[in-house]
């Protein structure tokens, strides 16, 4: 069976559906704890982070109107109670604590398992040590995979920023992994 859009499930949440609600909870609650995950670097912060995030998306559903995809709007909201938290919290923790899951492939070879847990947790850790400002443009284009473009349009800054930031981004990373 085909799963339905998010504009059909969006309209009927509006309509009070319960079900169409869990939907898409369902659906993007994985994208918005691994989003504030990675920003916050804390399970226990992720965890707020996407409650607060899925509260804001719950009294705000009405105001979506189409004019990007669903998930686009969805995360600026992720964004956005990403950088109320930082604002809350000025200290940031270095500590990561992850349980990096092992993709279906590697299932077989526990070293790889383990190698590449290992490198998600250093860069992970690393990204942790960058300012916030470059730590979101490297998990749009990395982890979700936005265009410059589009992460020019999420974050509202000059896509020329966006680009300078990035390469300060992934030459800080080096720097950085190098040094673990």
């Amino acid at each position: 069976m085909f799963a339905p859009s998010d504009e059909r499930l969006v309209k009927r949440a509006l309509e009070n559906n319960k079900q169409a609600w869990l939907q898409l909870v369902k659906r993007y609650e994985g994208l918005v704890f691994n989003y504030a995950l990675r920003m916050s670097g804390s399970r226990d912060d992720a965890l707020d982070l996407m409650q607060d995030v899925f509260m804001s998306l719950f009294r705000n559903l009405a105001g979506w109107r189409g004019e990007s995809s669903f998930k686009n709007w969805l995360m600026t909201i992720a964004h956005h109670r990403c950088i109320e938290h930082f604002r809350r919290r000025k200290d940031f923790a270095d500590d990561y604590d992850f349980d990096q899951q092992p993709s279906s492939s590697d299932w077989h070879d526990p070293e790889a398992v383990y190698r590449g847990q290992q490198q998600t947790q250093q860069l992970v850790s690393a990204m942790q040590k960058l300012p916030v400002e470059q730590r979101l443009i490297v998990e749009l284009k990395f982890f979700q995979h936005l265009k410059l473009q589009e992460i020019s349009q999420q974050l509202e800054v000059p896509l020329n920023t966006v680009k300078s930031r990035l390469y300060k981004a992934v030459e800080e990373l080096k720097t950085l992994v190098e040094a673990i």
